[in-house]
């Protein structure tokens, strides 16, 4: 640090405070000198860390050292320039040295398909063996931070075994790893960095997670914190749900084009909506979607589209996706071998009465058909007249469901309790507050099937199995 420090005396930019608290910095290496590498570098000297990017590629790693960007990004080639200029920032293709002359590394190697259509980690594994190595030569509590989009168990199953072997030392104790995605987008990359839309630390020590949250701290005060896997999958996750929202937009444009109909209109009017359309409503696994409109208006749009020629295959999958769902929370209960079974809630959600195309009522028919004896409970559902004339809206979606319907008094219960009293597996199908308490008097050996996450903490019970947790 000496060289940094003596150039901010001779600038005399700072106060004895403000030197003081620029010492305390990270040094932080950068390994791969891509995009995001690149990107990394640039904008943690600008942070005011010293930074020592390094690549194999000479070509890179001489354009950054004279402060030009490698790549064609907004504002890159102004942050290197000023990081060289201010001694911040240097680049080398000497690994081993990037390492023993800084505190934290991070890893920002290319992970292309495989031939078998995985993650290639072969960079991955050839760059851990080069810090492991110079882990080995040096002192004090070195952080590792793997940035690249992988496969969750890539971090610790395989960078951290091969840090562990060439460094002779210990995760967690003699050195830190941590998976921490960037979620930067290319033209943008810059102010996203600036300004992130959230920043994700997986780590498996505390020490590792105050480094990390240091680091970001003049970007982002409020880091999300977890487990390496996580946020390994945090990553994927979201670029999936990117290209989806990218495939449902082209879609509605095709769907829009032969009939005139302007699609921006559409979505300009769709995304005003932040309350259901943008935000976290609907985005949590669980059960099946039901009632009166998503399924028949699924079933209207793919018949729309196919009357007018045009492929939609992303909306056509929605349909055989839920029922894919229910099929999973079927096979759940069949491997408990219950003979008896109840199911909580029956509507297709709570606080209504509304069974049109319930998931619920696919699931009791189903075991009904097994020789399943099934008992049920929906505080808001009273067998009569009404409940068959909720059946004639879905006859033709649901011509199946009419025996259940017509059933439904024979095995319905007053209470959660009764419901509950003798059954051999309990189906938690709606997220109603009374249930917690009342899932603590259920027989000891009766196991839980919980399809709505009733409970944020997930019990530790051989006699508890989650839907997608």
């Amino acid at each position: 640090m000496n060289m940094f420090v003596g150039r901010l005396d001779t600038a005399q930019k700072l106060d004895s405070v403000s030197l003081r608290l620029v010492e305390q910095k990270k040094a932080i290496s950068v390994v791969g000198l891509g995009y995001v590498g690149a990107v990394s570098l640039a904008c943690l000297s600008d942070l005011g860390h010293r930074v020592v990017g390094t690549d194999i590629d000479n070509q890179k790693v001489d354009s950054i050292a004279w402060g030009q960007s490698p790549i064609h990004e907004d504002r890159l080639g102004e942050l290197l320039s000023k990081g060289v200029a201010e001694d911040l920032l240097h680049a080398t293709t000497n690994l081993e040295r990037a390492v023993l002359e800084t505190d934290v590394t991070f890893v920002s190697v290319g992970t292309p398909t495989s031939e078998d259509g995985g993650c290639d980690t072969r960079a991955i594994e050839a760059v851990a063996r080069g810090i492991g190595e110079a882990l080995a030569k040096k002192d004090g509590f070195h952080i590792v931070v793997l940035r690249c989009s992988v496969p969750p168990g890539t971090t610790l199953d395989i960078m951290k075994p091969v840090l562990e072997q060439y460094s002779n030392k210990v995760a967690g104790k003699d050195f830190g790893i941590c998976f921490n995605p960037e979620f930067l987008r290319e033209g943008t990359a810059i102010a996203d960095f600036h300004a992130p839309p959230k920043t994700v630390i997986g780590v498996s020590d505390q020490k590792t997670a105050d480094v990390l949250a240091e680091i970001y701290a003049p970007v982002d005060e409020s880091p999300i914190v977890t487990t390496v896997e996580v946020a390994e999958l945090v990553k994927y996750v979201d670029n999936v749900w990117h290209a989806t929202k990218v495939c449902f937009a082209n879609e509605v444009g095709r769907l829009c084009k032969p009939m005139g109909i302007d699609s921006h209109a559409v979505m300009d009017i769709f995304v005003q909506d932040t309350k259901l359309n943008l935000s976290p409503y609907y985005l949590k696994p669980g059960f099946a979607f039901g009632g009166s409109c998503l399924p028949k208006e699924v079933r209207a749009v793919t018949h729309l589209a196919e009357k007018l020629g045009v492929a939609t295959p992303l909306m056509d999958s929605l349909t055989p996706s839920n029922e894919k769902q229910i099929d999973q929370a079927i096979g759940m209960i069949r491997e408990t071998g219950a003979k008896k079974v109840a199911v909580l809630g029956v509507a297709f959600k709570p606080g209504t009465d509304d069974l049109r195309e319930s998931p619920a009522l696919e699931l009791i028919s189903e075991l009904q058909r097994d020789g399943i004896e099934v008992v049920a409970y929906d505080p808001a559902i009273q067998p009569g007249p009404h409940i068959a004339q909720q059946f004639e809206y879905m006859r033709y979606a649901a011509p199946h469901l009419q025996e259940v319907v017509d059933g439904l008094a024979g095995f319905m219960k007053s209470t959660p309790k009764s419901a509950i009293r003798d059954a051999d597996a309990i189906i938690v199908t709606q997220k109603l507050p009374e249930l917690r308490s009342v899932l603590r008097s259920k027989k000891e050996e009766a196991t839980v099937v919980d399809l709505v996450r009733i409970s944020a903490e997930v019990p530790n019970s051989s006699h508890y199995i989650g839907i997608g947790w």
